[in-house]
C-alpha cells in the first residue's frame, strides 16, 4: 500500500467526521438500523451507493489525468500547489459542496431524505459520498491524486478506497453508539477554538495539515514515486499470496451464498417482527 491509498482512506474517515456533518451518519445508523448483521446489511448497501458515485469520478479523473501522461513535470507541479491550496482552505474552515457541481446531485439529496429502508440506504451513500461544503476540499485532493495514477483503474480504486474509509468509521461509531455516551460523542465531534479572530475546527485543521503533508510530499517525491512503501516487501508478497488464494470461483460462490443466506435471514425475521405486530394489535384494541 501506498502513501496515496493510505492517505485516501484517511481521508474518507476525516470526511464522516467533518465538522459541517459530523456524526450525523453514525447517528441516524445508530437510531434506526442497530447494531448486528442487520448494521452490517445496510454498511454494505451504503457503501455500493458511494462506489456507484464515487468510482466513476475517480475513473474520469484518472482518464482526464492519462491525457497528460507525457507531461508528468508539469502535472506533479500544478497537483502539488492544487493539494497545498485545498489544504489551506480546509485548514480555514472554508469548503464547497461537490453534490452541487454535478448533475442531479440536488435531487439525489432530496430522494435520499424521502426514501425509506434498504433504498435510503443506498441513496444516503450515493449522496454522502459527494455532498457536504465541509468535505469537498478531502474530495478534490483526493480527484487530484486520482488524476495523477495515470490509468483509470488505478484511479477508481483509490476513490472505493475512500469510500471504504467512510463506511469502515461509520460502522463503528454506529455498532458503539450507546457505549461512547455524550462525552465520547462530543470528543469525535472535534472542537472550535479562535486564531487571530477567526474560528478554527480541530478536525478541519487535521484534515488540512494533512492534504499540505500530502501535497509537499507529493513535490519533493516526484508525484510519489521515490516514497518508501508502508509495507515491506515481504508483507507485499505475502498479501499478494492471499489475495490469489482467494480469488477462487468456489469461495467466490461460497461468499455469495452466505451473503444470500444471511441477506433471506434478516428478511425473514423482519417478516415474523411485522406479523406478531399485526396479530398484537387487535388484542390491544380488544383491551381498550
Amino acid at each position: 500500500m501506498d502513501i496515496g491509498l493510505l492517505s485516501a482512506f484517511i481521508g474518507g474517515a476525516l470526511a464522516l467526521l467533518s465538522p459541517c456533518a459530523a456524526l450525523l451518519l453514525p447517528a441516524f445508523f445508530a437510531s434506526t438500523v442497530g447494531s448486528g448483521p442487520r448494521l452490517l446489511l445496510h454498511g454494505a448497501v451504503f457503501y455500493v451507493g458511494l462506489v456507484l458515485v464515487l468510482v466513476p469520478l475517480g475513473v474520469g479523473a484518472g482518464a482526464l489525468g492519462s491525457l497528460f501522461v507525457t507531461h508528468r513535470q508539469a502535472i506533479v507541479a500544478v497537483s502539488s500547489v492544487l493539494l497545498v491550496v485545498l489544504g489551506i482552505v480546509q485548514v480555514l474552515g472554508f469548503g464547497f459542496d461537490t453534490a452541487r457541481l454535478l448533475p442531479g446531485g440536488g435531487h439525489l439529496q432530496s430522494r435520499a431524505a424521502s426514501a425509506t429502508g434498504l433504498v435510503k440506504t443506498l441513496l444516503l451513500g450515493a449522496a454522502g459520498g459527494v455532498a457536504g461544503f465541509c468535505a469537498g476540499p478531502i474530495l478534490g485532493a483526493v480527484l487530484t491524486l486520482a488524476a495523477t495514477r495515470g490509468d483509470a483503474f488505478s484511479a477508481g480504486g483509490l476513490l472505493a478506497l475512500y469510500g471504504a474509509g467512510m463506511v469502515v468509521p461509520l460502522l463503528l461509531i454506529a455498532a458503539l453508539w450507546q457505549r461512547l455516551g455524550p462525552q465520547g460523542r462530543t470528543a469525535l465531534r472535534g472542537r472550535t477554538f479562535t486564531v487571530l479572530g477567526r474560528e478554527l475546527h480541530t478536525t478541519s485543521v487535521v484534515t488540512g495539515l494533512l492534504i499540505i503533508a500530502v501535497g509537499v510530499l507529493f513535490w519533493t517525491t516526484n508525484g510519489l514515486v521515490g516514497a518508501p512503501e508502508l509495507l515491506p516487501y515481504e508483507a507485499q508478497s505475502w498479501l499478494q499470496e492471499l489475495a490469489g488464494t482467494l480469488a477462487n470461483p468456489v469461495l467466490d460462490i461460497v461468499a455469495l451464498v452466505i451473503i444470500a443466506a444471511v441477506v433471506l435471514l434478516l428478511w425473514a425475521r423482519s417478516q415474523r417482527r411485522t406479523a406478531s405486530d399485526r396479530s398484537s394489535e387487535p388484542a390491544k384494541g380488544q383491551r381498550l
